[in-house]
């Protein structure tokens, strides 16, 4: 198979779908690797390193869209980019279709097949894909939440571990999976008075076995949630469904509520964020404020830090762009359910039932889609 790597175009968006260890396995089993010129320069990864393990380098997105049968990416297509996709051609990469009705129709008209990251399921009931950007995320949305609290960002001034004599800050964490655990794990870390709000006790039970006295747990009910909000000085949202759009937990009221140079990281906010006053935001212009509460709502928050990203990202992505590669998307998707389970858009149907649901579309099972 031809595989594609396109550079990046997202706003500060620096990490690369492929590394070139991951070009040279590509490569050792027979395909073409397709890099465009610089893809991985802001991470790391020289134009000659991709060219020592075999790949090829092209001087244009153009040339590598046109090249490829399948492309390997990071980041959803821009509309420059859908518009580039072809009928049958294969697109594998993070999706987030739920909340951006412009992309999905975008991959329907295309007629592509379009697999997504983030809905591949794991054999323990997890997203293996999704889990290590969700890693990554969680641990920088501690940095971020404590530079929103600084003076010159429009924060009321709070250092997250206080000093002798002066308390440490409130930080609420909204949600118990891969991203709230790596945002209190930080958090805990750095001295801050932390509080975890999830639905699920087991999960409640096991972060309390694990932190004792320095994490407060609290079940997930409007009067918990409220309370944690308004006494916070920092509220992370670290929730998910898996493929559909964030459930809105924190009400503009609760924004409303909290004090002044207060802050909050929405760490959902490519699914639609989980705050009512999130909207999306760059690293160029990470943060707004609202009712007095800095936002910081960066829809790529680990391309900042592109390199330890890319190998978190390639280290988990790799063994399935092989499968899709050595045996074509209709024999390895019908090999791995659990990779089948990521097929969202199949030539100009909607084949994740959460996408369709949210967005209106006729749903059509992927089983049914791979066998017309």
């Amino acid at each position: 198979m031809q595989v594609g790597v396109p550079k990046e175009i997202k706003a500060a968006e620096a990490r690369v779908g492929l590394t070139p260890a991951g070009a040279r396995e590509l490569v050792a089993h027979g395909h073409r690797v397709f890099v465009e010129t610089n893809a991985g320069s802001a991470a790391g990864f020289a134009d000659e390193a991709y060219t020592a393990q075999g790949a090829e380098i092209l001087d244009s997105a153009e040339a590598v869209f046109d090249a490829a049968e399948m492309i390997v990416k990071v980041k959803e297509p821009q509309s420059v980019e859908y518009k580039r996709l072809r009928a049958d051609q294969l697109l594998f990469t993070y999706l987030h279709l739920a909340p951006d009705a412009e992309q999905t129709q975008g991959l329907i008209d295309s007629g592509c097949v379009a697999i997504a990251y983030e809905t591949v399921t794991g054999a323990n009931g997890g997203l293996p894909l999704l889990s290590p950007m969700s890693e990554v995320a969680g641990r920088l949305s501690v940095q971020a939440g404590a530079a929103a609290l600084e003076n010159v960002t429009g924060g009321a001034g709070v250092l997250l571990g206080g000093v002798p004599g002066v308390p440490p800050a409130k930080v609420t964490v909204i949600g118990g999976g891969v991203v709230g655990t790596n945002a209190l794990r930080m958090a805990v870390g750095l001295g801050a008075h932390v509080t975890v709000v999830d639905k699920s006790i087991d999960r409640l039970r096991e972060l309390d076995e694990l932190y004792g006295s320095r994490l407060t747990t609290l079940y997930s009910n409007t009067e918990n949630l409220e309370s944690a909000v308004t006494e916070a000085d920092l509220v992370i949202g670290a929730v998910l469904l898996p493929g559909a759009a964030a459930p809105k937990l924190v009400t503009r009221e609760m924004i409303a509520g909290m004090r002044p140079g207060s802050a909050v990281v929405d760490v959902a906010i490519d699914q639609g964020g989980c705050f009512e006053t999130s909207r999306p935001t760059s690293h160029a212009e990470p943060t707004y404020t609202v009712d007095g509460v800095v936002h910081y709502c960066v829809t790529n928050m680990p391309g900042c830090v592109a390199r330890t990203s890319t190998f978190a990202l390639t280290n988990a992505t790799l063994p399935y762009v092989l499968q899709l590669a050595d045996k074509g998307y209709k024999q390895a998707l019908t090999d791995n359910s659990h990779l089948a389970a990521g097929l969202n858009v199949h030539k100009g149907q909607v084949t994740h039932e959460a996408v369709a649901s949210n967005l209106g579309h006729t749903y059509v099972p992927a089983a049914d889609a791979l066998a017309s």
